[in-house]
């Protein structure tokens, strides 16, 4: 069976929008674009009510272009147990107050069973420094947190898909 991905708004939106000028953001971007051409194929991706409601903000174009980008992706809808996680984490102070969409976003993640959770949010999701409390926080909820990562971090190669239990 493919490996499950959570795909977060900030994926979405570096697919989609208009290359940007400063380099590393472009080069992310162009990261972004690969991985959704050659790697998308070999998962099995989900988005949650959370990121449709993030991606249709904002300009209209724009947000037609991010929602025309997950048609045909699964919608995981939200779930009681998630909210709930993610305000235990809030309460936590592993994430401020301010991120409490990012805190949803690892707890339907986590209460899927997602074995991925794919972002370029790096402040509040794909932070090393808060990833320690927020495995700890979601064990201790009964759950299991994804692998959270970037696209690059999950480019591998074309032929191996890292899997959490091999």
């Amino acid at each position: 069976m493919k490996p499950s991905v959570y795909i977060e708004s900030s994926v979405i939106s570096y697919l989609t929008s208009r290359p940007s000028r400063d380099l590393i953001t472009a080069a992310n971007q162009e990261l972004t674009r690969e991985w959704w051409e050659r790697r998308l194929p070999l998962f099995r991706a989900a988005v949650s009510e959370t990121v449709l409601n993030e991606i249709r903000q904002g300009d209209n174009a724009a947000a037609a272009k991010r929602l025309e980008a997950i048609e045909g992706i699964p919608v995981l809808p939200l779930r009681e147990d998630a909210m709930r996680l993610a305000q235990v984490i809030l309460q936590s102070g592993a994430l401020p107050a301010k991120a409490a969409a990012d805190a949803l976003h690892v707890a339907l993640g986590s209460v899927y069973g997602m074995d991925y959770l794919l972002t370029w949010n790096c402040t509040h999701i794909a932070n090393a420094g808060i990833q320690r409390d927020l495995m700890r926080i979601i064990a201790s909820n009964g759950f299991e947190m994804p692998v959270i990562c970037t696209p690059q971090e999950l480019m591998g190669d074309d032929g191996h898909v890292e899997r959490p239990d091999s």
